[in-house]
This record gives C-alpha cells, sequence and structure tokens, in this order.
C-alpha cells in the first residue's frame, strides 16, 4: 500500500507549525522569565536610609529597620554617621564566641567613630512576636556594651535599659530612649520648648493603636478604644499650647516615674481639659484606660510636638492607627 503523501505533507506542515510555536513559547517565555527578573530587582529592592546600600525589600526592612531608622535620625537627633545597619554590627551569642554570631539590625554608638566599647543603643527588628523580641533584645544587650535597647517589629516596640544590680545584669523597660545629647535619667522632663515636630507619626501611632489593643485591660469596643486615644491627644495639645516654653510639660512620663504618679498627672490635665473644653468634653468623659496603658502612650508620644507637626501629618497617623487596630481585631 503506498503511502498518502498529502497526509505526509500535512503531517509534516503540522510538525513544523508545532515546533515553531513551541520556539516562540519558548522565547516567549525566556523573555517573561526576564522580564520578572528585572521587575524583581528593580521594584523589590531598597537603598538603605543610613548607609546608602542596596538591599532586598524584605518586609522587616520596608516596615521596621528603614522606619525606625529615619524616626532615630529626624525625631531623636541622632547623626546617620553614628548608626550602623549595614554591614551589622554584630554581638556575641555567649562570652565564649569569638565569631561574634548575632547580626544587629541597627545599632547606634556615641560618635561617628563607631567603636565597639562604644555601643550605645542596639535595636532589634526580626522577632514579630513581643515575649520573643523582647528575650532575644535582652540576649544582645546582655552580651555588649549597650545600655539601651529596643525592639520594633512595624507594628509594636518597646524599650529596654540595662543596668547592673548587686552583681547581676537587669533589665528595665522604660517609656522612650533619650533623644540625642539627653541623659537616661532625663527622658520625661521636656520643657515645651525641647518638644519636636514630627513627619513619622504613622509609625508610631500604629504602635500605640496595636499596643493598645492588645494590652488594654477593661477596654474591648474599637470605638471605645478610639474615644480614650482621642482623650489622650486632647491631653497632649492643650499641655503644648498652655505650657510655657521653659515650664516642664504635664504630658511626661519618666524612667524612675511612679506608674500611677503618671497617670494621675494625666487625669488631673484631663480634668483641666475638660472644664476649659466645655464644647468639646462634658462631664461624663473620662480616661478609662489602665494605668500601663497610660504609661505606655504617654511614653510614645511625649518627646513629640503635636502642635508644631502638620495637621495632615497627625490626621494620617490617626487614621492608619485607627484601620489597623480593626484589621487586628478582625
Amino acid at each position: 500500500m503506498q503511502p498518502n503523501t498529502n497526509e505526509t505533507s500535512q503531517d509534516k506542515v503540522a510538525i513544523q507549525k508545532r515546533s515553531a510555536g513551541l520556539e516562540i513559547y519558548r522565547k516567549l517565555h525566556q523573555v517573561i522569565t526576564l522580564f520578572y527578573i528585572i521587575m524583581n530587582y528593580f521594584q523589590y529592592k531598597i537603598i538603605d536610609y543610613i548607609s546608602g546600600v542596596e538591599l532586598n525589600a524584605t518586609p522587616e526592612e520596608v516596615e521596621a529597620v528603614q522606619v525606625f531608622s529615619r524616626q532615630l535620625v529626624e525625631d531623636y537627633g541622632y547623626k546617620k554617621e553614628q548608626i550602623q545597619t549595614r554591614p551589622q554590627f554584630r554581638v556575641k551569642v555567649r562570652p565564649s564566641d569569638t565569631k561574634k554570631e548575632y547580626p544587629i539590625d541597627i545599632a547606634v554608638f556615641k560618635d561617628k567613630n563607631k567603636n565597639e566599647d562604644e555601643v550605645y543603643i542596639i535595636v532589634e527588628c526580626k522577632k514579630k512576636n513581643r515575649k520573643d523580641g523582647r528575650r532575644q533584645l535582652e540576649d544582645y544587650l546582655r552580651f555588649s556594651k549597650a545600655y539601651l535597647g529596643v525592639w520594633f517589629n512595624g507594628e509594636e516596640r518597646l524599650f529596654l535599659h540595662k543596668f547592673e544590680k548587686e552583681g547581676r545584669i537587669e533589665f528595665q523597660e522604660i517609656p522612650n530612649i533619650p533623644i540625642a545629647g539627653q541623659r537616661v535619667e532625663d527622658i520625661g522632663k521636656f520643657r515645651q520648648k525641647d518638644l519636636k515636630p514630627t513627619h513619622n507619626l504613622k509609625a508610631t501611632f500604629k504602635a500605640i493603636r496595636n499596643h493598645l489593643a492588645a494590652n488594654t485591660v477593661g477596654v474591648t469596643r474599637d470605638e471605645v478604644l478610639a474615644q480614650q486615644l482621642i482623650n489622650l491627644i486632647f491631653c497632649k495639645l492643650y499641655d503644648e499650647k498652655f505650657t510655657a516654653p521653659n515650664e516642664i510639660v504635664k504630658f511626661r512620663a519618666g524612667v524612675d516615674e511612679e506608674a500611677e504618679k503618671v497617670k494621675q498627672r494625666i487625669l488631673d490635665l484631663f480634668l483641666e481639659v475638660r472644664t476649659n473644653q466645655p464644647e468639646v468634653f462634658d462631664e461624663q468623659d473620662r480616661i478609662t484606660l489602665d494605668t500601663n496603658s497610660i504609661v505606655y502612650l504617654v511614653g510614645e508620644l511625649q518627646n513629640y510636638s503635636l502642635t508644631s507637626s502638620e495637621r495632615d501629618v497627625v490626621a494620617d497617623a490617626y487614621m492608619c492607627g485607627m484601620s489597623q487596630t480593626r484589621n487586628i481585631r478582625n
């Protein structure tokens, strides 16, 4: 039986078309792959705020390391030259560790020489969980010369002070870290004229709202929590407006100050606000947050001058915090 030449020719043409199609597909796949490689390179790279080094845009870097690096410079007044992010400063895992296996996200030194013995503040941004973050931060502080530490995961933060008591290293949670040139014992002792405007309130309000949502005792509804935050913001604004430039502000929380004393000062301040702002508050309005929540919030905001900050910055920051809390509770 003779083969059908027409069918054979058609088969050959079909095979050639399939081969050509496969070749086009292969080349198209290569182009698309290259396109995504290029897009990933340009879209998922960032420039480190401190060192100027190009980094992968990981959530840790974008949401925490870069945010707090900028705050250290713009809000706390430290110079970029005394801060190290890349290459990462390293500390020991144990006293016998000669390789210094722990990489530090942000290290702040006393001066631009960045002498290892002059490391001042260590910032940990890796651990998402507050408990794990504190434990990791304590390890970093224990085996380094630094005596101040910050844990910040992009959503919440805490501040630690390392000190020695009876030959043992101990850790104390404090309201905030010192601004540049300030001593630890001076935290919270701000004159009205010392307060500075900020452009970084979103991160601060986000941390406040997340902390309050997770830790506040006796408040469960979002609208109640929001009203409490508004009450305290009014206290802050009122205090800034009616405190003379050289006087110590009332909206403050010191390192060794008793929490109940801070709370009572804020409650007295709110009573003054309520009395003098009857168009805003009535006699039923109260600050009902627990003591620790009040101290935390005051510690986070006390450095700043909200009245000197742009209104849009404050409003945007507050709305960012509000939406974040709804996400957490849902």
